[in-house]
């Protein structure tokens, strides 16, 4: 599909409510006059199967977002603070019934027929977070800021802290909480009015109008429709996205009264459903799981049905869409450049082989685009939003580049940081969003143009964060592999490196240890690495192919374990604490050697203290609560506990200490 097409897609699915098949959405889209494509129901049926903009009925039939949620009745809790200020803060609590493109600041409510007036509110922003962090923690500060233009002044003053204060567009509803004899607990239910334009009615229903049965049948339709979009989609594009599929998944149940709010039910109702890391970004996922890692690069915009010139480079792992290429193009022009080897070595770094044939696709393109561009380019127009691209040229080539060369295996995947190839693959996919945005003729406003350059900041720094944790991780495995068996039978024992990792927390550890060590030996070394006092059960076991779980007795060694081709285990301490065991390489062990720690991060939390999910709500008391609730989640902490610290040297004398008593 070109431009127009794509256009007229997201006009139709804005438009209808009512199931739809293929031939309806081509007919609309397909332009009066024009050649017929007959390749159009396929690219539509691929378009929407990739971008998750519609749910499938059937192989050829489809419900738009509006048809499935519009009418639909979903529940909102009023939170004390609102109630206590007389407001009522949109934030994320239309998601997904809303239209994602609007911001929550245009949302409009009605209560009895008539619109709810709006005012303002002023708070530090950790105040206003909690309202947002269902579209993802990490992308709550930018719902904020782009609530109005002095907010979006106020974050781009200082990008590495919070402004003191903001001001957001929330409900006056005094009003409305006396009218009704509003109450902590009670719920109002919504509909959407018009999906649209977000136009939603409010009414009132009371704390204990529903059954706690009833209510429980929701969060198990809830519960099951978050695991089968897991299961069905993986992480998805968004938080925004995976709710949106949940609801579908979680059928008609999950879509009707009596319910809880969505929010209530993720961070209060639920154990099985969970916020987890996902590169430099949050989703929801597998309570006591981890997301799988990817070995490459991804992006969820890359078109479907990709170009001939997009297909190649997809192929070489360069996910990007010809208007890319075309920002490329015009940066060339901004640096006066006129060859186009420049352009080639820049969209497809040196390390990543072209043969003949290849190089002169490209370069065929390339020059036939420079020529077409040449006759229109001004540098003088160009001159505000130039310099923003050329940057983010360069960041983009970066990433491409690097992930290139991890690819060439000089390392072993389990040595590199948690999720590199997806942390490198949104700053791949938001550096390609900022070129497609700088691709035309057209300069972005003013504005645009500074938030583009200070989101290229933060970009740049996370690339530089994860590029000297690979080249630290880079060194560590050179140094540790100097040993390391290659292949054949070596005499004496073998001993293994391996990685301890907290799963949903960036906490890990790296050890040297022996083939002979038995489980329950392995316990202890955990317990040490953690600091933890051996005061829940443990056991530990290894996924069969199946996708069954083989426990394993405290004395098996970890020679004898059949790990059915993954070479992991998982360490499973207390009811709310799991562990993953990587086994790593080989090692020769040189005389004399001992079991002990080589690397590790992150302080690891009191085991009493309930799992990540409640290390997660004490640690945003830490930082957001009033003083006795962030001296309450000191308590709780311990008086040792500093996020972020880790001290090797202690570890490594503890476990001397219990090697010499054992």
């Amino acid at each position: 599909m070109d431009l127009e097409q794509e256009e007229a897609l997201y006009e139709f699915l804005e438009e209808t409510s009512e199931p739809f098949s293929l031939e309806d959405i081509t007919g609309y889209i397909q332009a009066p006059g024009k050649k017929r494509n007959r390749r159009l129901p396929i690219e539509v049926s691929s378009y929407l199967e990739m971008r998750k903009i519609a749910f499938k009925l059937d192989n050829r039939h489809w419900i738009s977002r509006r048809g499935c949620f519009e009418s639909v009745p979903f529940v909102i809790t009023p939170s004390r603070l609102e109630l206590l200020n007389g407001i009522f803060i949109p934030g994320h609590r239309c998601v997904p019934f809303a239209n994602p493109l609007t911001l929550p600041n245009h949302y409009k409510f009605f209560w009895k027929g008539q619109p709810v007036p709006e005012t303002t509110t002023e708070a530090p922003p950790e105040d206003l977070y909690p309202y947002y962090c269902i579209y993802g923690e990490e992308f709550a500060p930018q719902y904020i800021a782009r609530d109005n233009s002095k907010n979006e002044e106020a974050y781009n003053s200082d990008l590495y802290e919070d402004p003191p204060e903001v001001s957001i567009h929330t409900l006056d509803m005094r009003g409305i909480y006396r009218e009704s004899s509003f109450v902590p607990g009670d719920r109002f239910i919504a509909r959407t009015l018009d999906w649209k334009n977000c136009y939603f009615e409010l009414e009132k229903c009371g704390k204990d109008e529903w059954s706690r049965a009833e209510l429980d049948k929701w969060a198990e339709a809830a519960e099951n429709g978050f695991e089968d979009s897991f299961a069905m989609l993986g992480p998805g594009a968004g938080t925004e996205e995976q709710a949106a599929f949940a609801y579908w998944f979680g059928g008609k149940r999950m879509r009707e009264l009596p319910a809880y709010s969505l929010e209530e039910f993720l961070y209060e109702k639920t154990d099985r459903i969970d916020t987890v890391p996902y590169g430099i970004e949050t989703r929801f996922w597998f309570a006591g799981k981890e997301i799988p890692d990817i070995k490459t690069l991804y992006n969820n915009s890359v078109p479907p049905d990709r170009t001939f010139i997009e297909e190649l480079l997809f192929r070489k792992n360069i996910p990007i869409s010809e208007y890319v290429i075309l920002s490329y193009i015009r940066d060339a022009f901004f640096r006066n450049e006129n060859g186009i080897d420049e352009v080639i070595n820049r969209v497809v770094p040196p390390v990543i082989h072209l043969d003949e044939d290849e190089w002169d696709i490209i370069a065929d393109y390339i020059s036939d685009r420079m020529e077409d561009f040449s006759k229109g380019y001004s540098l003088f127009l160009d001159k505000s939003a130039g310099p923003v691209r050329q940057r983010v040229v360069e960041l983009h080539t970066a990433v491409i580049d690097l992930s290139a060369r991890l690819q060439k295996g000089e390392i072993e995947a389990a040595w590199l940081p948690r999720h590199t190839f997806i942390v490198l693959s949104q700053i791949q996919s938001h550096a390609a969003a900022l070129l497609e945005d700088l691709a035309f003729d057209d300069s972005p406003p003013e504005a645009d143009i500074v938030a583009m350059d200070n989101s290229l900041d933060s970009m740049v720094d996370t690339y530089g964060d994860i590029k000297e944790l690979i080249n630290s991780a880079m060194d560590n495995f050179r140094r540790s592999n100097l040993t390391v068996i290659h292949g054949g039978k070596t005499p004496g024992q073998l001993w293994r490196m391996i990685q301890i990792s907290i799963i949903s927390l960036d906490v890990w550890r790296r050890a040297i240890i022996s083939h002979d060590c038995t489980m329950e030996e392995l316990h202890k070394i955990i317990q040490i690495s953690m600091d933890w006092k051996d005061t829940l059960r443990f056991r530990f076991y290894c996924e069969t192919p199946d996708g069954g779980k083989q426990y394993l007795h405290d004395k098996v060694r970890l020679g004898e374990i059949d790990f059915h081709g993954r070479k992991e285990l998982i360490y499973e301490y207390g009811p709310t604490w799991n562990i993953k065991i990587i086994i790593m390489s080989s090692y020769q062990p040189v005389n004399n050697e001992v079991t002990r720690f080589v690397a590790g991060d992150g302080v690891a939390p009191p085991e009493t203290i309930g799992g990540p999910r409640q290390l997660s709500k004490i640690l945003t008391a830490m930082e957001t609560g009033d003083s006795a609730e962030k001296q309450s989640a000191q308590q709780e902490l311990g008086a040792d506990f500093v996020s972020g610290s880790f001290d090797l040297e202690k570890i490594n004398r503890n476990l001397r200490v219990l090697i010499k008593n054992a």
